[in-house]
């Protein structure tokens, strides 16, 4: 769409932002379908900062430059992180009543958001981001999101899980980061992964987490049309956006209690939720390690290339969109394969791993031509 057009639609779409968040129809409205609501106003909040936000971002020259690892041609406004994040946490100022999970998952969330920023401005050095968002995962924790993974009778088992619950934010956050290089890849994992965490919130009672997840999704969504179009994205999401992205869905899965009887599927679900992340983190990161491009995690986090995922299926000759689709497919069986757990017998839950293993492998086959293809 012409961006004169959309300009021109701007008082309109104020004033349906205004409807939903100030009108007595609406808020009761809310009340009989708060899923939805929660989806449409978070929405409709992205679809109208996104363009916005992409003025300021011209005005001020932040602007992602076509380069060799980049697959874009043209010169594209950053920032579109703010966006998302503005959107989600007006729809959950106005909606939702802290608690203390959230409120570290929100602080997290914006110190994150803030250091992505600054990445996008200055290009911060890899450390200092890592530090970053240390100090976010370390907000989270103080608030009590902590994964309890590790079993009680082991030692240490408090700063073990505090160990893990940092390296799950670091890994989950990096990971969706790592994914944002093509249009639409890092927010549309964002709506799915949303989507399936609402499914297995209300599977297992935690409708709190239903509704945090719907604010998600609806931030994505909004911002998608603009960064998932015909013609190339206007605005991208920046490391802002990406971040807090894998941030927050990272805090959600540590909040959520998935299986309280069985603690190896409470631990399951969520990881084959973000299964398309998680593996390819870890698969660009072993091939990296066994290639010899990077010797230390100062050279791992430093390196940069054109070796994820969707780098390796645009070598099999696919288009960005075709890419792109692929890897939401993925990502929907895995979360499909997520929302069986639940009630799975020992066999059954078996049988679940068995077949995302076997997509999973499928990928690294596809990986391996593309890797071939690249010469990389």
């Amino acid at each position: 769409m012409d961006e004169s057009v959309i300009d021109r639609w701007m008082p309109l779409r104020f004033v349906f932002v205004a409807v939903l968040l100030f009108t007595p129809f609406w808020r009761s409205y809310a009340a009989r379908l708060p899923w939805l609501y929660l989806v449409v106003l978070a929405c409709a909040l992205a679809f109208f900062a996104t363009p916005l936000v992409r003025g300021v971002a011209r005005w001020w020259g932040v602007l992602d430059l076509p380069g060799e690892r980049k697959v874009h041609a043209t010169a594209t406004p950053l920032l579109g992180g703010t966006a998302v994040y503005g959107a989600f946490a007006v729809t959950v100022l106005a909606n939702f009543d802290f608690s203390r999970g959230l409120k570290g998952v929100a602080v997290g969330g914006a110190i994150v958001v803030a250091i992505g920023l600054l990445d996008d401005l200055t290009d911060l050095p890899a450390w200092l981001k890592l530090g970053g968002q240390i100090a976010a995962a370390s907000a989270a924790i103080g608030y009590g999101v902590i994964l309890n993974t590790v079993p009680n009778w082991i030692p240490g088992v408090l700063w073990l899980n505090v160990l893990l619950t940092v390296l799950w934010f670091l890994t989950v956050t990096n990971a969706i980061q790592f994914l944002d290089g093509m249009d639409g890849l890092a927010a549309g994992l964002g709506v799915i992964a949303g989507i399936f965490f609402s499914i297995v919130s209300l599977q297992t009672g935690q409708r709190y987490l239903m509704f945090l997840s719907a604010a998600l999704v609806g931030a994505c969504l909004g911002f998608l049309p603009y960064n998932f179009r015909p013609g190339g994205a206007t605005i991208f999401l920046g490391d802002s956006g990406a971040s807090f992205i894998g941030f927050t869905l990272a805090g959600l899965a540590a909040m959520g209690v998935w299986a309280a009887r069985d603690p190896v599927v409470s631990l399951l679900t969520p990881m084959l939720i973000l299964g398309v992340p998680l593996f390819d983190i870890a698969f660009v990161g072993i091939v990296r390690v066994v290639t010899g491009k990077v010797h230390s995690l100062h050279e791992w986090l430093a390196y940069t290339g054109k070796d994820h995922m969707h780098h390796r299926f645009a070598a099999l000759g696919l288009t960005k969109t075709q890419s792109v689709l692929l890897i939401f497919f993925v990502a929907s069986t895995l979360g499909l394969s997520a929302i069986l757990l639940k009630d799975a017998a020992p066999h059954e839950v078996a049988l679940v791993l068995v077949q995302a293993g076997c997509i999973l492998a499928l990928v690294a086959v596809l990986e391996s031509v593309g890797r071939g293809r690249t010469g990389r």
